[in-house]
């Protein structure tokens, strides 16, 4: 169990992500200044920088890279790597979606449609084909550098992709878990189209 001195300084973490938010979408990502944020959450810009490098962090930072990872490698190892990832996907949208949801589609929406996080966005999915990299490998006792575990890896992330896109277009009417689930079906029917 976190400490008090972690949790006050996730607290903060989380309240200065939130007035980000606030702000972006009343006025807008560009129009918004890292002194208003900082204000928003009563915090001093120099507190803003010590959680979030960049303005860009406030969006693209989120805590489900790594349980999404740990939640992966904990699947019961006859499972074969889609389908731990199918299971792993259903799991993490039952314990996050419905709570997470507006929010989730607020950062999807900026991260898509202002150049400078999508820029930033392809980075950041770099970072989670490597994290899912490490895990696979971990799964299937394979080494990392292993090019098929690698191209797997960077697959999963490709396949979600779109699901993603979908569900934040349609502004959340399209179920995000179920389109998930659709796109990495068909990454494990081996992308085949009839």
């Amino acid at each position: 169990m976190a400490g008090l001195r972690e949790r006050k300084k996730e607290k903060t973490r989380r309240t200065i992500q939130e007035e980000a938010l606030k702000l972006f979408a009343a006025q807008g990502y560009e129009a918004t200044t890292i002194d208003q944020i900082a204000e928003a959450a009563e915090v001093s810009p120099s507190t803003f920088f010590r959680y979030f490098a960049t303005k860009e962090d406030v969006v693209l930072q989120d805590d489900y890279d790594p349980v999404l990872i740990r939640m992966f490698i904990d699947q019961p190892p006859e499972l074969s790597p889609v389908a731990a990832l199918r299971k792993t996907m259903h799991d993490l949208f039952e314990s996050l979606y419905d709570e997470d949801k507006a929010e989730l589609l607020l950062r999807s929406k900026l991260q898509l449609s202002t150049p400078a996080l999508r820029a930033r966005l392809m980075a950041t999915q770099m970072t989670t084909v490597n994290a899912v990299t490490v895990a696979l490998a971990q799964r299937t006792g394979r080494d990392e550098d292993d090019l098929e575990v690698q191209a797997f890896a960077g697959a999963v992330i490709g396949a979600l992709l779109p699901a993603l896109v979908r569900w934040t277009t349609s502004e959340g009417k399209a179920p995000l878990p179920e389109l998930a689930d659709i796109c990495l079906a068909q990454l494990e029917s081996g992308f085949t189209l009839e």
